[in-house]
């Protein structure tokens, strides 16, 4: 920022005394050239002063002289002012970058005024609230998959230890048991790849005109066995035929995941609803289920991922917490927003909107 402040200082002295300079070498050149055609005709008509004349351009060279002296030191002093007051806060802001790059994430540069430079220093303590907001959301990150993983690998270390050591013999209940475990650890390593892949900067949807009706209801004969087996009754409405661009793996991957969600939520003998429903540019889907309900005050975290709003669940009756972020992050891909409306003991409703064209 030194060299900054004094670019800025010598841009600033150089103009003025530019200007100075050029203004009074113009003023003397002037004075000389009329007093010296003064003296001319004065002496063509016997009118001569040579002492007045000479004190007189002397007098006028000095002023000028002096004025230009004066005036560039004037332009030292306020163009040093001006660039201290330029680079000031950009000096400050280049200490505050230093601080938060070395983890000072709580450094903030004052701003003032409303300029182009308050642009900048706003904008600098935004990026260092978002970095401190992710480094929150990575710590918590870590602590989640931490714990997720802990379970079940606790589990299944205990489970073969018991059973290398002769406490337990190798039964097939027990074999089961471990083959779960493995299962929970393989889907949630899943959950974190597709979360990994879809923010992944270079994640891109391949787009194509299908059917959306006939999508929906493939998901829905998917999972219409597993409905069954809980004896949750699945209804599906559909009275537009919409053609849309999607991705129909992703499409597929948020009807996917809302069905499946909506199925862990509701008890035996309730129902869940899906409805699809067209406007001029898009098309809504919502999965409306009469299960138990999500307090209001959990819902702003709803689509955090690892989030649960019943802490008491464990990862198998609750899931690993990433799927409704997934849902959220491939909805935004499509170009679409995702809402959610609960009432605890009367159940819950996602609804998604995309656009038909993209």
């Amino acid at each position: 920022m030194k060299g900054l402040y004094a670019r800025i200082a010598i841009a600033c002295i150089g103009i003025a005394s530019g200007v100075l300079i050029i203004s009074a070498v113009t003023f003397i050149i002037g004075t000389h050239y009329h007093l010296t055609m003064y003296q001319q005709q004065a002496q063509d008509m016997n009118i001569t002063s040579p002492a007045f004349d000479t004190h007189l351009e002397q007098a006028l060279v000095q002023s000028v002289f002096w004025t230009a002296i004066l005036g560039i030191v004037l332009a030292i002093v306020i163009s040093l002012f001006v660039a201290k007051r330029i680079t000031s806060p950009l000096i400050e802001m280049k200490a505050v970058a230093e601080r938060m790059a070395k983890g000072e994430l709580t450094s903030r540069t004052e701003v003032t005024g409303r300029d182009e430079i308050a642009d900048l220093g706003n904008s600098l303590n935004y990026l260092a609230e978002q970095l401190m907001l992710q480094e929150q959301l990575r710590k918590t990150m870590t602590a989640d998959v931490a714990h997720e993983l802990r379970t079940p690998i606790a589990t299944l270390k205990s489970h073969m230890a018991a059973m290398i050591e002769g406490v337990w013999d190798p039964t097939p209940r027990r074999l089961e048991s471990c083959y779960e475990e493995i299962e929970r650890l393989r889907f949630l390593v899943g959950d974190l790849e597709q979360l990994t892949e879809v923010e992944s900067p270079n994640f891109k949807l391949k787009l194509k005109e299908e059917n959306i009706g006939a999508v929906v209801q493939h998901h829905i004969e998917a999972i219409q066995a597993a409905y069954e087996r809980k004896g949750v009754r699945l209804s599906f409405r559909n009275e537009a035929n919409i053609q849309a661009s999607i991705d129909k793996l992703r499409f597929g991957q948020i009807i996917a995941n809302l069905l499946s969600n909506a199925l862990k939520f509701t008890p035996q003998g309730e129902k869940v609803a899906v409805e699809i429903k067209e406007q001029s540019e898009t098309f809504s889907i919502s999965v409306s289920d009469s299960g138990i309900g999500i307090d209001e005050k959990e819902l702003p975290f709803i689509f955090e991922r690892f989030y649960r709003a019943d802490k008491s669940r464990d990862r198998k009756s609750g899931g690993s917490g990433i799927g409704l972020t997934i849902v959220k992050k491939l909805v935004e891909a499509h170009g679409g927003a995702i809402d959610i409306q609960s009432r605890v003991g009367e159940g819950t409703t996602f609804e998604f909107r995309l656009p038909k064209t993209r």
